[in-house]
């Protein structure tokens, strides 16, 4: 897994050259793309989340769109429209956004249920069907979508069951005082952005999804994971828990997060350190459990204190 280990970081690295200071939510947005998820990160203006996306789409040398949700957004706005051509009398399919291979979906809570449907079956098919004809988006494909927490009015939350098609959720957060200097240096005569240079391919992305496919899964940790996602349907403070695609997320998740690290098997601390990432989005807590302030945070780390934590050998060999 040293490959791997070599190509996530030195995109990790190199995206940090614009996102100062926050290495582990780099870390997952590097995590989904390898893992072929999506990801949703939630947090408020400025703190880099449309750069994160644009720096991940030019390291990577892939095709990069953004989509700008808005309430007056139809699904043809995502998916594309057939225009008739005069000139030689037929329909010409002229492509939208989502037909590239990294996707920011900008305020996705903006735009309406029937646009957010658009959007979140192209990631789930990895394709769009227009007028009965089905075009395959490119690989590797990867939306990060963006919601501001802190605006309600005029936004359309995500569903719960559209939630769990994301494979984490991250948050960036302030920088320190020590990172926004660093930040205000750096921006001071060109943007950063504009010097970041593709440090691996499409291709090798493509290798990399496959190849983490093959660490290994001891049985105790599989367990280990099962556990933790069926303890978020039974406890008293959830309304409902995380579902089965939850416990495919963790353990794929922790899969790549172990490849990252120049490992070919899963240890229980890599479950331990995504469990959040990938379970919290896909919670929802019960009335009194919010009225106490409670987060899907907080019960996953309590869960994460109250089961027991497997031993024994994890290699498999």
């Amino acid at each position: 897994m040293e490959h791997v280990k070599e190509l996530t970081t030195k995109v990790v690295q190199n995206i940090e050259r614009v996102i100062v200071g926050k290495r582990r939510a780099v870390q997952l947005v590097v995590l989904g793309l390898i893992c072929e998820g999506h990801v949703l990160i939630e947090d408020v203006p400025g703190v880099g989340k449309t750069m994160l996306a644009r720096s991940l789409a030019r390291s990577l040398n892939c095709s990069f769109s953004r989509i700008q949700c808005t309430p007056d957004m139809l699904p043809s706005d995502i998916t594309g429209v057939e225009m008739y051509d005069q000139s030689t009398g037929t329909f010409k399919f002229m492509p939208g956004p989502i037909l590239n291979q990294i996707v920011l979906a900008d305020e996705i809570n903006r735009a309406t249920p029937k646009t957010q449907s658009a959007l979140l079956e192209a990631m789930q098919e990895n394709q769009v069907t227009i007028s009965g004809e089905t075009h395959p988006i490119p690989r590797p494909f990867m939306v990060l979508a963006t919601q501001n927490p802190i605006e309600y009015e005029g936004t359309f939350p995500l569903p719960e069951a559209q939630l769990d098609r994301f494979f984490v959720k991250v948050t960036i957060g302030y920088p320190t005082v020590t990172e926004e200097i660093s930040v205000i240096e750096d921006q001071q005569l060109a943007h950063p952005l504009t010097a970041i240079e593709p440090v691996t391919t499409a291709e090798k992305i493509l290798q990399v999804q496959e190849k983490i496919k093959s660490v290994f899964l001891a049985d105790s940790v599989k367990r280990y994971i099962v556990e933790i996602t069926q303890e978020t349907r039974t406890a008293d403070s959830v309304y409902l828990g995380a579902s089965p695609r939850g416990s495919l997320a963790l353990a794929r998740a922790s899969q790549a997060w172990a490849a990252m690290y120049g490992r070919n098997y899963v240890i229980p601390d890599d479950v331990k350190m995504l469990a959040e990432a990938t379970l919290g989005h896909r919670i929802i807590l019960s009335s009194s459990a919010r009225l106490k302030e409670m987060r899907p945070g907080d019960l996953i780390r309590d869960i994460l204190g109250k089961i027991p934590v497997p031993g024994g050998d994890f290699k498999g060999e």
